[in-house]
This record gives C-alpha cells, structure tokens and sequence, in this order.
C-alpha cells in the first residue's frame, strides 16, 4: 500500500498567491458622505411620484418628460458638473449611489439618466486628471462649459453606442464616422438603441475620425444636436423591458456640427477608457436599484401592505424561505456594489478591474434572479398590471445585454483576466 508522507505537497504557491487573498480581505468600506446622503434624500422627495408615472410610461412605451423636468428642477442634470461650473460635482461613488435610487423608483428614469450623466462624469474630473496639451486642455475647457452650461439650462443629453457589432464592446472602431471639415466636423452613421431617441436635445455621440485605416483610438465624443439637418429616428419601440427608455434607431446623414460640439479633444476618449475601466459600469445602479425595488414590494406585499392586497401571506414557510434567498442575493449585490464603487481610480489594479467585471455581472444577473422570485414568491394575483411587479420582471431582464459590459463580455474578461497575467499568451 502506497502511504504518501507529509508535506503532501508543495504549498509554497501560497506565498504568492497571499495576495490575491488579501485584495479581498483588507478593504475598508467608504463611507457615505453627507452630501450623498443629502442627494439621495432629495430623490426620494421625488421618488414616489416617478414609480406612479411609471406605470404610464411602461404601458405607452413613452419617454418619462416630466421626471426629466423634476430632474432639471431638483440641480440633477447638472449632477457631476464641476461646483465651479455651477453644478452639484458629484463624483463617481455619489453618482453610482444616487442613480440607484432614482432606479429604486423608475428603472427607465435611472436607465436613460445613466446616458445623460455619462456627457459630464466622463468629461469632468476624469479629463482634468489626465495630461493633455495646453490647446487641448483649453479647448476642452471651452466646450464643456458650453456643454455643461445647456445642462444646467434643462437640455437633455443621451448616450447612443450601439451599432449592432462589436464596436461598442471595444472589438472595433465604431462605424459612424466624423470626417473632418473647415470648422468642425461632418458626421454619417447609424446607432440603434438610442436612448432617450426624440426626447434628447443632444446625442453624445461616439464615431470613430475619418483616417486611413483607423482603429479604437481614433474614437471621436462628439455632441450633435438633436435638430440639426440630417439626423433623423426611424423604426419602433415595442421591447420586452425598459420600455420608457424609448431607444428608437438614429440617423446621421451629413450632419455638420462646429468644433465645439467636441466632448473630449482627440484622442481622449480611449486613453480615458483604458485609464478608467470603470466608467463603463454606470449602468449598474439601475439594477441594483431595480433589485432593492422588486425585493421590498414582495414584503410589503406578503405583510398586506400593498393597495389592493387584504390578506397578509408572510405566515407560510414557503413564502419566509423565498424571501430569505432573495434578501442573501440582493445583500450580496449590494456587498460587491459598495466595494466596486469605492474602489473608482486610475488605473486600478487586476483586482479592482476583475472585481468591477464580477460587480456587474453579479448584479445584472441577480436583479433578474430576484425579480423572477419575487413573481413566485408573491403568486399569480401580483403579476397584475395593477402592481409593478411585472413591470419590474421584464425590466430586470434587460440588465444582462447592456453594453458595453454585457453578462457574456464580463464572464469572458473575467475568464481570461483570472487565468492570463498581463502579455501572457498560449
């Protein structure tokens, strides 16, 4: 008989990999700060009123206009405009935190919001931190305070990436391009899920330059007005979820915007991205926020606590398990959401990166997970259109295939990222 003697084998291993363990080991939570407090408080003064029109919006497929207008009215969308700029300069951490409130209310509110936002939170403090030249920094300075300035006004600014193809998941260039012209710039393209499509007064637009053979770097944010010549919405809006997001498909057909409308100078935009991965998680707090919604209407639903429910439901073991494995789920959503957010930087290190990937996923993943429980747990009479439940369900599954970190492109990254230190290849 074969007996293998101790040591069993070579742990030295560990000594290396001690540091994996400590990257999830030693964190210290950040705080809420008053100011976060105080903004997230302001939402809820709102809050009440955009979960009763959403039930509208959701039916109509419309635009939510007049959460936009209590927006505009409450300083939001100038949210991460700098205070010197004359808006609130909120930062990442307090944005994330904000916008999962607004999605505690209204999924569609806090979805498009994410697009408005992205014109200033991508260009505010991210830009400022980086080395730009003395023209571009003073060009920048000079549109965004243009920019900025219409925000603070009431114009709405979206977001439209997707085209259909890898490009919004960093695979390629983007395939509307902005060819240079005597002052400014000549766009032609076509995005699809347009959010905020005929409700915008501005669409952030991300095209790649017109020169030869070019690639991700040569990405261009650019702002076109949404009644400048040339650019139209075509097709429908008829989706499963997220139907108050009314993403329609646009049109750009030699549209001619100034240089101003530049966003970020040239070249920018990718040393941004590779420099701030997590920029492209900002969607995220719509579905915890969406999560944290499905999960307290089923309690107040099983306490009878809802309008139109008259018997209480909490006594039945069933219903005491489902919301228990709905409440780990959504406790450790919120875990990973807390520790991502407050570990926003400049070049992050494999783990933030890594952790960043598994927060998304995690979340887009469970929000569908906890809304689908919530419709078994509370039983047939919630699915009602009565209740927004079921708005909730549908909603909740759109999470997974917002780009530009689908649920498939943040198992991928993570598969390798976990496996493949930098530059290594098979």
């Amino acid at each position: 008989m074969n007996i293998q003697k101790e040591p069993f084998m070579d742990s030295s291993y560990l000594h290396q990999y001690a540091r994996s363990a400590d990257d999830s080991t030693l964190f210290d939570g950040a705080a809420l700060t008053d100011k976060q407090r105080e903004l997230i408080a302001k939402v809820d003064q709102y809050g009440v009123a955009w979960a009763e029109r959403a039930f509208k919006h959701d039916r109509e497929a419309s635009f939510p206009i007049d959460n936009y207008k209590d927006l505009h009215e409450m300083g939001f969308l100038g949210l991460c405009v700098p205070e010197r700029l004359g808006g609130l300069g909120a930062d990442y951490r307090t944005y994330m935190l904000v916008a999962s409130r607004i999605a505690y209310y209204c999924g569609s509110t806090a979805n498009t919001f994410n697009m408005h936002n992205a014109n200033s939170l991508w260009t505010a403090d991210m830009v400022d931190e980086m080395e730009l030249t003395d023209e571009q920094r003073a060009s920048h300075e000079r549109n965004r305070a243009l920019h900025y300035g219409n925000m603070l006004q009431g114009k709405i600014y979206s977001q439209p990436f997707s085209e259909g193809s890898g490009a919004a998941a960093g695979k390629h260039p983007f395939g509307t391009i902005a060819k240079r012209q005597d002052g400014g710039w000549l766009i032609n393209g076509k995005k699809i899920f347009a959010s905020l499509s005929g409700s915008a007064d501005y669409y952030g637009v991300l095209c790649t330059e017109d020169v030869p053979e070019p690639t991700y770097a040569n990405t261009m944010f650019i702002a076109v007005p949404a009644d400048a010549p040339g650019v139209s919405i075509v097709g429908d809006w008829d989706p499963l979820g997220m139907r108050g997001t009314v993403s329609r498909s646009l049109l750009f057909k030699d549209v001619f915007v100034p240089d101003t409308a530049e966003m970020m100078p040239q070249g920018v935009y990718i040393r941004a991205a590779a420099r701030y991965p997590h920029m492209f998680m900002t969607l995220t707090p719509c579905y915890i926020g969406l999560a944290q919604a499905a999960y307290d209407f089923s309690v107040a639903y099983l306490r009878g606590e809802v309008e139109g429910v008259n018997v209480k439901r909490r006594m039945y073991p069933t219903k005491q398990v489902g919301i228990a494995q709905m409440y780990i789920k959504l406790q450790q959503a919120w875990a990973l959401f807390h520790r991502v957010t407050s570990e926003f930087k400049a070049h992050p290190s494999r783990g933030e990166r890594m952790r960043a990937y598994a927060c998304q996923h995690t979340i887009m993943e469970y929000c569908a997970e906890i809304a689908s429980a919530a419709v078994r747990v509370c039983g047939g009479q919630a699915m009602l259109k009565t209740f927004p439940l079921e708005r909730m369900f549908r909603d909740s599954r759109c999470g997974a295939l917002m780009l530009p970190w689908t649920s498939e492109i943040c198992i991928d990254r993570l598969g390798h990222g976990l496996l493949y230190n930098e530059g290594e290849r098979d």
